[in-house]
């Protein structure tokens, strides 16, 4: 039996993605096969292609962080789980595909009827937020905070885990963004036309608690100024690691990998030493589980149990069928996304679009 699976066939621009027909991978000892339903795609998902994230794996690889599926067949050694059960899994790489063999440890229970976009929207997107918010920053209520990208899927998800947590919530934004901000609660901020320290000092006079930036770079220093003494930056991203038009620049190689994060270092330190007791400090999802595996179980669950409740609600900003992973990419990379983008894996994948991934 054959399957589809996107492959990066070299560091670059969105043309380095290709849809590639093979055999099914089978699971080994403790392993499960998964049939993929959804898979998210999301700026990591960019950064890989372009060779710059940390986490990149060497090229031809398969992208995609996040995924939702139905367990489909035990390797040995496996107990625990059945076939046709609906479990989630951050695999990092390999998710845009149809089949994906995982570790069972690997794999995160669904409750039965939920959106398979939605359900993956929670893997990256709000256990990020989630973990931010509450293992990061101590949010509580009438604490204030900055949401940097918050129309973004982690932004979208802050406001509506911040909301829950009773902050006060301020967002930057694009003026076509700024209703869906509104909408989640949170205050918009043009970044465009407007300076955000000059905004929240206009509209808060000493500042916020929180400022949640997935910028990176010089941005986090700016966003520290942001804060009122004893406030942290959260950094999470290094998107200004991206160059060129819009997020991606096409440009080959892995350019600028550990600049940012040597940068990022030097504003930790700067932060403990300087007065005013405002600090940077860093969130990466991946190293949090790595550390803290039970963390990232017991956070997700907490999650599809909000989820099923209806407290939360992802906005899906689009669903792409798996042939074309390059136009879901190059349309997050140009930004103004409201939302997370879903591949819906579950349709036919070879179709006549499949060419639009080549």
């Amino acid at each position: 039996m054959r399957h589809a699976r996107v492959i990066v066939t070299h560091y670059g621009g969105p043309d380095a993605l290709r849809v590639v027909e093979e055999e099914r991978p089978e699971p080994k000892d403790g392993e499960v096969r998964v049939r993929v339903l959804a898979a998210g795609v999301s700026l990591p998902d960019v950064m890989a292609r372009e060779g710059i994230h940390p986490e990149t794996p060497p090229v031809p690889f398969t992208p995609g962080w996040d995924l939702v599926g139905v367990v489909d067949r035990l390797g040995d050694a496996v107990s625990g789980i059945e076939p046709g059960e609906i479990v989630a899994a951050l695999p990092i790489h390999g998710a845009y595909a149809q089949f994906v063999c995982l570790p069972k440890g690997e794999l995160v229970p669904v409750p039965p009827g939920l959106d398979p976009a939605e359900a993956v929207s929670l893997v990256l997107n709000y256990i990020t937020a989630y973990q931010m918010l509450h293992r990061s920053a101590e949010a509580g209520p009438g604490r204030r905070a900055l949401i940097h990208g918050a129309a973004g899927g982690v932004g979208t998800a802050l406001l509506q885990l911040g909301r829950l947590a009773g902050l006060k919530m301020y967002g930057t934004c694009s003026s076509r963004s700024a209703p869906a901000v509104a909408d989640l609660g949170g205050i918009p901020i043009d970044y465009r036309h407007q300076d955000f320290v000059e905004e929240i000092r206009r509209l808060t006079t000493d500042g916020v608690d929180i400022v949640f930036d997935p910028i990176g770079g010089t941005h986090l220093w700016h966003s520290r100024k942001a804060l009122r003494p004893g406030g942290r930056v959260v950094g999470y991203g290094l998107r200004s690691s991206l160059r060129g038009e819009g997020l991606a620049s096409g440009r080959p190689g892995r350019r600028q990998r550990f600049r940012g994060t040597a940068l990022f270092g030097l504003y930790i330190a700067g932060g403990w030493l300087l007065p005013g007791r405002k600090r940077v400090v860093p969130y990466s999802i991946q190293t949090l589980k790595r550390l803290k595996p039970e963390w990232f179980r017991q956070d997700l669950i907490a999650l599809f149990d909000l989820l099923q409740q209806k407290k939360i609600k992802p906005l899906i900003a689009q669903r792409f069928p798996l042939a074309e992973a390059r136009h879901a990419q190059e349309l997050l990379a140009k930004g103004g996304v409201t939302g997370k983008i879903v591949l819906d894996v579950s349709g036919p994948s070879l179709a006549s679009g499949a060419g639009n991934a080549e």
